[in-house]
């Protein structure tokens, strides 16, 4: 079994263990412990309000906006493909494009990305979909030691060492974020 170093998680956050099961998704509290990440299951965090957005995550965790990792759905020729961006940045769908060698790559609907994951957007964890997609990591993620990812709900996310993060999503490190000019 692969341990992942546990990391400190705020205190302002509640997490459930034990017999209360997990603040996870259930879905993905399996799949944590099918990749063998059972200490991962125990430090989720479960907030009362959303954290849909980077920003609603980052306030919630305490942490700054580039250490929450997004799980974004795109379609590249019609194909979904996940990208995960640290939380402060925007993905360039030119650069996934050239990265896929797709004639086009937009932002997936809602519908699609429910599909593909079985997660709502705002709760979509990097790894544990329904579906096999590709996955691209971008490296901005690996800037910190640790990243906050969804759960499997708009209410709870959980650590993780980025370098883990991607092995586990299955993800190719690529830079797909948009650059000042």
């Amino acid at each position: 079994m692969r341990r992942v170093p546990a990391v400190t998680v705020p205190r302002m956050t509640t997490s459930a263990t034990g017999n209360e099961g997990s603040a996870a998704h259930p879905r993905f509290a399996e799949a944590l412990r099918e990749l063998g990440l059972e200490d991962v299951v125990g430090q989720v965090r479960r907030f009362p309000d959303a954290t849909r957005t980077a920003a609603e995550a980052a306030a919630a965790v305490g942490c700054q906006l580039s250490e929450i990792c997004k799980s974004l759905i795109f379609a590249a020729d019609g194909d979904p493909v996940l990208v995960l961006m640290d939380g402060a940045s925007r993905v360039d769908l030119d650069r996934v494009r050239e990265e896929l060698g797709a004639g086009r790559v937009t932002r997936a609907k809602a519908d699609v990305v429910r599909e593909t994951t079985g997660y709502a957007i705002g709760g979509v964890p990097p790894f544990g979909h329904r579906t096999r997609t590709r996955v691209l990591a971008d490296r901005s993620l690996l800037d910190h030691p640790v990243v906050w990812a969804a759960a499997g709900t708009p209410y709870a996310v959980f650590p993780m060492p980025p370098k883990d993060l991607i092995t586990h999503a299955g993800a190719t490190l690529v830079d797909v974020r948009e650059h000042e000019a």
